[in-house]
This record gives C-alpha cells, structure tokens and sequence, in this order.
C-alpha cells in the first residue's frame, strides 16, 4: 500500500484509510464484534494503517471493537478518534466541547480503544458555544501531557481553522468530500489546508454506498438506515443522481475498474495530501476499494471527468438542515 503524508508534522498514514462506523454504526447493515474485528485485521494485513472511529459510533462499542483489533498491530497503525457530544442514557444528546467534557471524553477513548495516547484527536463538530481557541487550547494541554499526539477537525468552517491552528497546529480535517459533495472546493477549506499545511480525510468519498453503482432508485434501506433521513437518498434523488454513476461506470469499463474505484482514485488525484477513509462490511469490497490506490486517472480522464461532472446537478442535500446546521461553523 503506497503511503502518504497528512501535515506539517509528517504523519504518514496508508494512502487509504479505513472508516470503522458502519461496522456497528449508522447503518441497517451491521457486522458483529468479532466480524468487525476479524475484517479490521484483514484490512491490516493489506496494508491499511489508519484507521477511524469514535465515541458517538455505537455510541462507545465502535471505540472497543477498534481497539481489541488492533492491539496486535498498535506499533503499526495509527488510529484516529473524535470527542464532541453529551451522551445521556447511552444516547447521542447535542455538543460539548467545554474543556473538562474533552479530557473525560478522552480518557474514556483512551480506555475503550486500550492505548496510552490517541494517535489523532479530532473534534467531531464545532460547539457554537466553546471559543475554539478553548478547544484548541485544551488539546495542545493533552498533547503535552502526552495523552494525545495530533490534533484534528470535522467539519469546521475555514475561519475556525485558522483561529484553533493559531493556538495549537491543525494536522488534519475530516469533511466529507467526494465527487457528489465538493463543498471543500468552494467553503475555502482545501485553500486553507493548502496554506496552513493541512491533511484533508475525506468521510464518505463513496457518497454512503451511492457511488458504488450498488444501489438505485429502488433500493429499500433497512430499518435504522441513517440514510432514510438523507434528501439524497430519496428514491427520486437517486434516479436523478443516477447520472453520475453512469459516469463512473464508463471510466471504470475503459480502465478494467469499478465505478467505487474511480470515485477513489479521482479523490487521490486531488491534492497529495488526501486519504479518503472508504468503510464496508464485506472482505471483497474492502480489497476492492483498496485497489484504487493504483488505478491511474491520467490528465486527460480528470479533465473529462471534470467536464462531465459539471453537467450533472447533483439532486437533494447531503444532509437534512438541523444537521447541516452543525457544520461549517
């Protein structure tokens, strides 16, 4: 697996990485602890060596299930965790990032996941009511008391950046960014990774299983399908949506791939600094998706690409608004 660099501080992690929520999170589609377990190392033994979770997934068993997986590797990989919520009755219940609530957030990831100190520390989302530079501040205590060794973001808005990089260097942010949701290009968020030196970790860069050419307008998501409350996911976004696919599936017959592994590869291609996190269940599609590490998009296919992407208007919000409301702060 080639290997890439997120941040001035030199954290080289797999090209791509692994998104650990829909194991156990989020999705109708749910594997048990030692399935999650046993596809993790698989993941390993292919050369994967950044993986992501964090406590709201579950919440806290996605957290446990990460952290006995790879506790033979530990030396070997680098496992990345977010803090951000209130939890009250085990359930997910609005933002925290008030100073103390971090530090009781990570010592209880730092407990879950079995390690003494979180390779990547993200906050989850910005709270409107914390300064950042609070925030900021907290963590850059955490990294030097050595319970933390990098600092990251998702989805902030570029100006929050700039004020927490200011009290303690950002190393990565996670949005989500894919050939669907290119909100990155436009909020100033790769402008501001470019200057500051910034990683960039693209969640979803599958589009939630839609790029993968697996689903249709017909598609029924199970019951408790996060993806049931996504406009997007609607059964006429898809079938306007399709269009893109379509598209994906034409480059990837030309070059013998899948249309997930161009999505990927197209994502690779942006900056040298970007390593998408694509997450599944299944043996297979992970040995799929880590194959697009070598698919190569040459100039002339990411400006054909480009040319007829921007003739497909992508159908539906990636989010519906209370959620949209949380990012970009």
């Amino acid at each position: 697996m080639k290997k890439r660099v997120l941040g001035k501080a030199g954290l080289e992690v797999s090209a791509l990485g692994f998104g650990c929520m829909g194991l156990d999170f989020g999705y109708a589609n749910k594997v048990s602890k030692e399935e999650g377990i046993t596809l993790i190392r698989q993941a390993v033994e292919r050369g994967v060596t950044f993986f992501d979770t964090a406590e709201v997934y579950g919440p806290f068993t996605n957290e446990e299930m990460v952290g006995e997986a790879l506790k033979p590797f530990r030396n070997q990989v680098i496992i990345a965790t977010k803090f951000a919520f209130n939890f009250v009755d085990g359930k997910q219940s609005g933002l925290n990032s008030q100073p103390a609530h971090i530090r009781q957030a990570v010592e209880g990831s730092l407990k879950r996941l079995g390690v003494e100190v979180i390779d990547l520390l993200y906050q989850h989302r910005v709270d409107p009511n914390v300064p950042i530079e609070d925030v900021a501040g907290t963590v850059k205590d955490l990294i030097a008391e050595g319970k933390v060794k990098y600092f990251g973001m998702s989805e902030p808005g570029a100006n929050t950046v700039r004020r927490a990089h200011a009290v303690q260097p950002v190393t990565v942010l996670q949005n989500e960014y894919s050939l669907w949701t290119r909100g990155v290009e436009t909020n100033g968020i790769l402008q501001t990774c470019e200057e500051l030196g910034i990683g960039l970790v693209p969640y979803s860069p599958l589009g939630k299983g839609f790029l993968t050419g697996a689903m249709s307008k017909d598609t029924k998501l199970g019951e408790g399908d996060f993806r049931n409350i996504l406009p997007r996911f609607t059964p006429e976004a898809m079938e306007k949506n399709q269009a893109l696919v379509d598209l994906l599936k034409t480059i990837a017959d030309e070059k013998g791939g899948t249309p997930a592994q161009i999505a990927l590869a197209w994502l690779l291609a942006q900056k040298p600094w970007i390593v998408p996190i694509p997450g599944t269940t299944k043996l297979h599609r992970l040995e799929e998706n880590l194959a697009a590490a070598d698919v190569e998009l040459t100039p002339d296919d990411l400006a054909r690409i480009e040319k007829a992407a921007a003739e497909i208007r992508i159908e539906g919000e990636r989010y519906p608004e209370h959620l949209l409301r949380t990012t970009g702060l």
